[in-house]
């Protein structure tokens, strides 16, 4: 089955991509190297177990002259629920069994309340109508999901002290988003680290970082910016991502600290929604 018959399905995608390929005369270590991605990457495409990202179907289509088909075709899992660049991200991040997550300014998604989450989904640019925030609010809520067992995924969430800060909301809502981040940690189905701003530069500083690991396949990074992001597969890159996590969080407070930490400035928001 061509993927024109079935644009949904990644088996059909990696499937054509291998047909395409092999016709061309190419392996997958000389489309790798032709297309600027790793052998790796290439086949878990063509296995059906992942995607690839917009700027690798265009290079595909380029270096198989397949006239835009790998770029038009692509897996629409995702789409209209969450943005293009996060679409991989999100079904790696069903299947993962450990994910750390570096947040520099916001409560990662799947630690989200749902009015915590709801402010920020409605208060970006561009507006978004009522309908489409809660499209996109039901599956930030969703996701969450995969805490609902105690031991898969582990979880490790590490706070820059701006993430608790900054009123998202307003007092209400921080409240209550940072008592359910704290119980979550007092569970023990979440470990929470918060870097001080005391700590000054440290190695995550200059971006978002989530870094997943599975039963089957190799560890991947996920990086993210204003409007973009990428899931890295590399190994020494996704090793570079580590160990600058690994640098950051040495420099964190405690677990049981970082818990003391956000428990008191919920209750300061408290005090502050008190007349």
């Amino acid at each position: 089955m061509a993927i024109e018959d079935n644009p949904g399905s990644r088996t059909s995608y990696g499937e054509e991509l291998r047909r395409r390929r092999e016709a061309a005369g190419l392996t997958q270590e000389e489309l790798s190297v032709r297309a600027i991605m790793s052998r790796t990457h290439i086949a878990h495409i063509e296995a059906g177990r992942r995607r690839p990202a917009l700027e690798d179907a265009r290079r595909l289509d380029q270096v198989l002259e397949t006239g835009g088909i790998f770029e038009r075709f692509l897996p629409t899992q995702g789409e209209g629920r969450v943005a293009e660049h996060f679409a991989e991200a999100l079904r790696l991040e069903q299947q993962a069994k450990v994910i750390r997550v570096y947040a520099p300014k916001l409560v990662p998604g799947l630690l989200q309340t749902e009015a915590y989450a709801c402010e920020v989904l409605q208060s970006g640019f561009p507006p978004r109508t009522d309908e489409e925030r809660d499209q996109l609010l039901a599956t930030r809520l969703d996701r969450a999901r995969i805490l609902s067992e105690f031991k898969s995924p582990v979880l490790w969430a590490l706070l820059d002290e701006a993430v608790l800060r900054r009123p998202v909301g307003g007092p209400a809502v921080m409240s209550e988003q940072l008592h359910h981040v704290a119980a979550l940690g007092e569970s023990r189905r979440i470990r929470v680290h918060v870097l001080p701003y005391s700590v000054g530069y440290h190695a995550l500083l200059e971006g978002i970082v989530t870094l997943m690991w599975f039963e089957d396949l190799p560890p991947v990074a996920y990086v993210e910016g204003l409007k973009t992001g990428r899931v890295l597969e590399v190994p020494s890159v996704v090793r570079e991502c580590q160990v600058a996590y690994d640098h950051a969080l040495g420099d964190a407070l405690s677990h049981h600290d970082s818990l003391a930490l956000i428990r008191s400035i919920a209750e300061d928001y408290e005090h502050a929604e008190q007349p």
